[in-house]
């Protein structure tokens, strides 16, 4: 299934507190589990105003969509082509 880095733009991200964090993770997981399956969350970078999401799905539609029905930006949706790591060098 593609992977994609969904950019959101939130001022402020950096400073939420732990509950704060909680309440927009549990947002998710919630619209997560009304689409099924077939969305993903990864994981998150939570930086000074934006948050990068990693997500897989099976296009970017359905990531749009969890965006819609969560509530949350999603300022930009990259396909992930690739990963490289250190790995990737040996």
């Amino acid at each position: 299934m593609p992977r994609y880095l969904i950019e959101r733009e939130i001022e402020g991200a950096g400073l939420m507190t732990p509950a704060e964090l909680k309440a927009v993770s549990r947002k998710s997981c919630s619209v997560l589990d009304e689409l099924g399956p077939q969305v993903q969350w990864e994981h998150s970078y939570v930086t000074g105003d934006k948050v990068y999401c990693v997500y897989r799905a099976p296009n970017e539609d359905m990531v749009r969509e969890h965006a819609r029905r969560g509530g949350f930006p999603a300022n930009r949706v990259s396909a992930v082509a690739t990963i490289i790591d250190p790995l990737t060098a040996e």
